[in-house]
């Protein structure tokens, strides 16, 4: 069976974000283990996480959090996925009219 690759970012999505302190990742967002586990059942996906921390660091996050077992791979590239969920995204609807009203009020989920 096919699994789409679904590249997943580490800061903003599955911890408490606030800001960036190089040598420690917050704590875990509440439903991020369940939300994993249930991608990772339904073998439709892939799990690859996309963070530009220090691997050592982000592995060590993910084997405190026992999330380490959805993760196929960790990688600062970003590779061709079919679904890329990231807290800094915004998605293109085939408007640049609109996109550039996206961009221009674009604020990220935690500081709002």
């Amino acid at each position: 069976m096919y699994k789409k690759t679904l590249m997943i970012d580490l800061d903003g999505v599955l911890n408490n974000y606030i800001k960036y302190e190089e040598n420690f990742i917050p704590e875990i967002k509440e439903g991020a283990k369940e939300f994993l586990e249930k991608l990772y059942k339904s073998s439709k996906y892939e799990l690859v996480l996309f963070t530009t921390r220090d691997k050592k660091l982000s592995e060590d996050w993910l084997k405190d959090n026992k999330i380490s077992q959805y993760f196929k791979e960790i990688t600062n590239i970003k590779k061709t996925a079919s679904i890329y969920l990231d807290d800094r995204a915004l998605k293109f609807n085939g408007d640049f009219k609109e996109t550039l009203e996206e961009i221009k009020n674009f604020a990220v989920h935690w500081k709002k």
